[in-house]
């Protein structure tokens, strides 16, 4: 059984920083494609950032380009996003999700078969 579990989420002041953690069971991290999405209410989700977990590449969302940085460590099986320069723009509940065989990046949010419960995360100004 696969299960995501996001952590790290929080409250912080625009302008900081915070790492979100996916611990992933049942899944490896290292074959395919992995990527966080947020989604606020009333507003569709979005990607945020993905990785190809076999050969690296990335892609963000240009809204947070140059500012978050996905990444993942193989050995401890955990995705990570560390997300920098925060604005109010980002809060949202972020998901962490897993693609069950596809591989590239900027995939649509229907390629992702496991998702994450999601942890918050609140920006104020």
């Amino acid at each position: 059984q696969v299960q995501l579990v996001e952590s790290g989420g929080g409250s912080v002041q625009a302008g900081g920083s915070l790492r979100l953690s996916c611990a992933v069971s049942g899944y490896t991290v290292g074959h395919y494609t992995m990527a966080w999405f947020r989604q606020s209410p009333g507003k569709e989700r979005e990607e945020v950032a993905s990785i190809d977990t076999g050969d690296g590449r990335t892609h963000y969302a240009d809204s947070v380009k140059g500012r978050f940085t996905i990444s993942m460590d193989k050995p401890k099986n955990t995705l990570y996003l560390q997300m920098n320069s925060l604005s109010p723009d980002d809060t949202s509940m972020y998901y962490c999700a897993a693609s069950a065989g596809d591989r590239g990046v900027g995939l649509a949010s229907y390629a992702y078969r496991y998702w994450g419960q999601g942890t918050q995360v609140t920006v104020s100004s």
